[in-house]
């Protein structure tokens, strides 16, 4: 299961000996099963409330819950993807994929066998053996979400991992994700800046204020799958985004 909640999340950062917070109150119900994007401005706190939710960084108030139960750590429950990958040069790519499965102690056929589901699903069959400075951003991005979909989180939590990547990759990404995410039926939550993409991916899109981030608005995309970029329907989504985060721009 994947239910989660965030409860009155507050946190404070210390800046030049003053206190300066950062998450005012979010509230929030991700369902099981559910595709959450979230967007603000920058700077304005989406990534720390994923580092919140991931165990990362401790609120300073609230509760976060999965399925009902209070988290107060990183776990296995919920992992993460970040925008650079954080992948390790030194190994291949199954390595790289297999890494979490070998250190919770799997046996070296077990892991085989998931990470091969995996590699498949993610296209990187033929680049098993290839190492990570041999690899494209894309295909390093790739690599990144099989060895977090490998250990089968309840929750994977994405920190832009788009966002490097030039128009095209991503655009493919974009949906191949979709179908990932039919496919698994995992509850996904996903931090970008960019409003097309999280309105292509996103069953919600929270938006957040600027800083210190309060959730401004929710908004349902009920539209058919898979969705591109480039499809005009998406637009009247878009901009009722765009017109509550423009005046946040400006503060």
């Amino acid at each position: 299961m994947g239910k989660l909640e965030a409860k009155n999340i507050e946190k404070y950062f210390k800046h030049d000996g003053k206190q300066l917070k950062t998450l005012d109150g979010i509230n929030l119900n991700v369902n099981d099963g559910e595709f959450v994007c979230i967007v603000g401005t920058s700077g304005c706190g989406k990534s720390t409330f994923l580092r919140t939710i991931a165990g990362l960084e401790i609120p300073d108030s609230g509760e976060i819950l999965l399925d009902g139960q209070p988290l107060s750590d990183t776990g296995p429950d919920r992992i993460m993807v970040f925008q650079e990958g954080a992948l390790f040069p030194w190994l291949n790519v199954q390595d790289n994929v297999e890494y979490g499965l070998k250190v919770a102690g799997i046996p070296k056929e077990k892991r085989n066998e998931i990470s091969h589901r995996y590699l498949d699903m993610m296209q990187l069959t033929q680049f098993a053996t290839s190492f990570i400075y041999q690899l494209s951003t894309g295909m390093k991005q790739r690599v990144a979400i099989a060895r977090a979909l490998v250990m089968e989180p309840d929750v994977l939590l994405m920190d832009e991992p788009f966002a490097a990547l030039d128009p095209q990759t991503r655009d493919l990404l974009l949906v191949e994700m979709q179908l990932i995410w039919q496919k698994t039926k995992k509850t996904i939550i996903f931090v970008t800046h960019n409003v097309a993409e999280a309105v292509v991916l996103g069953t919600r899109v929270i938006v957040f204020s600027h800083r210190p981030a309060k959730i401004k608005k929710e908004v349902e995309i009920d539209y058919q799958r898979p969705r591109l970029t480039d499809d005009e329907n998406l637009l009247p989504y878009q901009k009722k985004i765009l017109a509550e985060l423009r005046p946040e721009v400006k503060k």
